[in-house]
């Protein structure tokens, strides 16, 4: 038997809580099993920003872990994923994986995932940013996480709040190999400038 391509999906307290939504529902749309943490926080988040509970999340993932099973399958370097994106992720949640001493099942995953060489995605949720973020996210990066606020792509000409939040998880699900369909591509869907500069 093959083993199923795998993504762990983790969800912090940051604002943006449909982007770890989306990424679930990408999951199921490319045929990836996902493996969804959703901290306390996210749960806070989840209640202001949308008519969802814990349990209509859950329900969009494959599998779902309670953050505190720190002895979940996801704990563990031999059990085989593609990595792990983060989103939102939080700025307490980047600095407890930056630092190493894991306290739940989120950053635990996390921790696993830049050991065993795997992508970690952070779809980082903060601004203005002082120092201190700054260099924590350089620290991530020296680590092997690679650091993906979701920004949106204008030159896509999004027409819904829906479109932006998409092109933003696609591009992070790019990192992990998997293309997904609502993402527009600069000289495929898009066309580039053309022209003499």
């Amino acid at each position: 038997m093959s083993t199923p391509a795998r993504l762990v999906v983790g969800v912090s307290g940051a604002s943006g809580v449909v982007y770890g939504l989306r990424a679930l529902d990408a999951c199921r749309d490319l045929g990836v099993q996902s493996h969804l943490i959703f901290s306390k926080a996210a749960a806070l988040t989840l209640a202001q920003e949308t008519g969802l509970s814990v349990a209509d999340v859950n329900a969009r993932a494959d599998v779902p872990h309670k953050v505190g099973d720190v002895g979940a399958a996801i704990s563990s370097g031999s059990f085989p994923t593609l990595g792990m994106i983060i989103a939102p992720c939080s700025v307490r949640t980047m600095s407890e994986i930056a630092t190493g001493v894991t306290s739940s099942l989120l950053t635990r995953a996390a921790d696993v995932t830049l050991k065993e060489r795997r992508p970690l995605v952070l779809m980082v949720r903060e601004t203005p940013l002082h120092l201190g973020h700054l260099r924590t996210m350089v620290r991530l990066a020296e680590m092997g996480a690679v650091i993906a606020p979701p920004l949106p792509a204008f030159y896509a000409k999004p027409t819904s709040l829906e479109e932006m939040v998409d092109q933003s998880v696609g591009r992070a699900l790019d990192l992990f190999g998997l293309s997904w369909t609502p993402v527009k591509r600069w000289g495929l869907d898009l066309k580039p400038l053309t022209g003499e500069g």
